[in-house]
């Protein structure tokens, strides 16, 4: 059969189905300035009309078994590309796994998140399997292929990244994980370790395969961004400062404070009420509330207990609580019970925690923080004076982030092999925290997150689950259903 007998056998119906398929690859070419993809045209038009590639040969089979298996076979590809495709360039889901956004986002809300909000990235993994992130639900082993890795591309969006913004983006130091120990970063767990890295990849017994995953493939983690490319920050008894100038936290920020009560122990019933997560008051061994009695007050720091008042500090039949996160809102409500004799603050002795930059003593904390300059693109930073310090800082984001060859030795700097005594950025960077401000692994403890790494803005939360209820008993928080992730800081 001739080309122009395909054309004219092809019903009004097919040519109508390959000129929309036409006029989208064609679009979708612009938006992604991509010219390869007008090749899918190609494929569209022998799909519909010329059909030199026999796509339905299981539709004239006589066996009826053969033909329904490869009905389901024909329908799951064709599902699994669809997910692929809009998961990548439209929108993914997300759950919330920890109370880090609380009381904005809460444990167990399922979130719509909007690729277009700043762009879709292109995939740089581009043979992974849809809706797994980095490990395949059954077998265990990786979702995706190592090869080919594309360069970062980021298609056209809606806007960039604003102050305040509620941000998924892939866990910057997430490239490389522990598998046994997959909720500490790699290079936390390094610092920590007597022998550093080394010690950490010896040790398999302890700390499982050592894995490296590609950008994309990174554990995908969900903040609010607090510092944009260029600016400086700074956190002065927690309240931030950007280059100078005082931010208001978040109108749902938490705290974690200590509770003294007059022996009264408060029911779990009131934690609820309070919308206190289940996870956020109770200790790690999981036998219950964080409680000790007042007489037993050792290891509590000075700087904490000093604040308490002296029927507090003194009384012998009271109760404490530590580590309970609370708002504004909800310190008041705390205060006004009548069992309750002081809400405090805690605080955090410097050198007590780790935080970013590792390698670096600076005796910040939590709530004491910076001044930190965040790199933009196209700024530079030379290394004259405070080397030690910019090294530091800064090292991760020009070699790992950045594809640099990077050491320093003997006080001078050299990248990609050649002496240095500045830098110029190529990516933009942000700086990320949790509302729940002492209870957050986020950019104070692990640095910037590179314009890579940004995957979408939540938009919607579709679903929210309250897993320490039964389903019968509130575990779906229905006033949630459909209410916009966008929440106002």
């Amino acid at each position: 059969m001739t080309l122009k007998e395909r054309f004219g056998q092809a019903s009004r119906r097919q040519w109508l189905w390959f000129v929309v398929w036409t006029i989208l690859t064609i679009l979708f070419s612009f938006w992604s300035q991509s010219p390869w993809v007008l090749l899918f045209i190609l494929l569209f038009l022998d799909i519909y009309i010329t059909k030199y590639i026999p796509w339905g040969f299981w539709k004239r089979s006589k066996n009826s078994a053969f033909r329904k298996t490869m009905e389901w076979v024909d329908a799951i590809i064709f599902a699994l590309i669809a997910v692929y495709f809009i998961n990548t360039f439209f929108f993914q889901n997300y759950q919330i796994p920890t109370s880090s956004l609380e009381k904005s986002l809460l444990v167990g809300d399922f979130l719509a998140v909007s690729k277009l909000s700043y762009g879709p990235r292109a995939p740089i993994t581009p043979l992974s399997f849809p809706l797994a992130q980095h490990t395949m639900p059954v077998t265990g082993g990786k979702s995706y292929f190592e090869k080919p890795q594309w360069k970062y591309n980021r298609l056209k969006g809606f806007g960039k990244v604003e102050r305040n913004d509620i941000v998924v983006f892939n866990f910057p130091v997430g490239d490389t994980v522990a598998l046994n120990q997959q909720g500490v970063d790699f290079y936390l767990l390094s610092k920590m370790h007597p022998n550093g890295s080394e010690g950490v990849r010896a040790d398999k017994r302890t700390y499982g395969d050592i894995v490296y995953r590609p950008v994309d493939r990174r554990e995908n983690y969900v903040k609010r961004c607090i510092g944009l490319p260029g600016e400086t920050i700074e956190l002065n008894n927690d309240s931030v400062f950007i280059d100078g100038n005082y931010i208001p936290n978040p109108r749902l920020s938490q705290h974690n404070y200590m509770i003294h009560t007059d022996g009264t122990q408060i029911a779990a019933e009131v934690f609820s009420d309070l919308g206190i997560n289940i996870a956020d008051y109770y200790t790690q061994n999981g036998y219950g509330q964080m409680v000790i009695r007042s007489q037993d007050l050792t290891g509590v720091d000075s700087l904490s207990m000093s604040m308490f008042s002296l029927r507090a500090r003194d009384g012998n039949n009271g109760r404490i609580y530590f580590s309970i996160p609370l708002t504004n809102e909800m310190v008041e409500t705390m205060r006004s019970k009548p069992f309750v004799w002081d809400v405090i603050r805690e605080r955090e002795l410097p050198g007590t925690s780790y935080y970013f930059p590792l390698d670096y003593n600076t005796q910040w904390t939590r709530d004491n923080y910076g001044p930190l300059w965040i790199p933009a693109k196209g700024t530079t930073i030379t290394f004259d004076g405070d080397v030690d310090y910019k090294v530091a800082t800064y090292e991760r984001c020009i070699k790992n982030y950045e594809g640099n060859e990077f050491a320093f030795l003997d006080g001078k700097v050299y990248i990609n092999g050649e002496e240095a005594d500045s830098y110029t950025f190529k990516f933009d960077y942000y700086f990320m925290m949790g509302d729940n401000r002492h209870n957050s692994a986020d950019s104070r403890s692990w640095g910037f997150v590179p314009e890579d790494h940004i995957v979408g803005q939540p938009q919607l939360i579709w679903l929210s689950l309250e897993k320490d209820k039964d389903w019968f008993k509130g575990r779906v928080r229905w006033k949630r259903l459909f209410r916009s992730a966008k929440v106002p800081a």
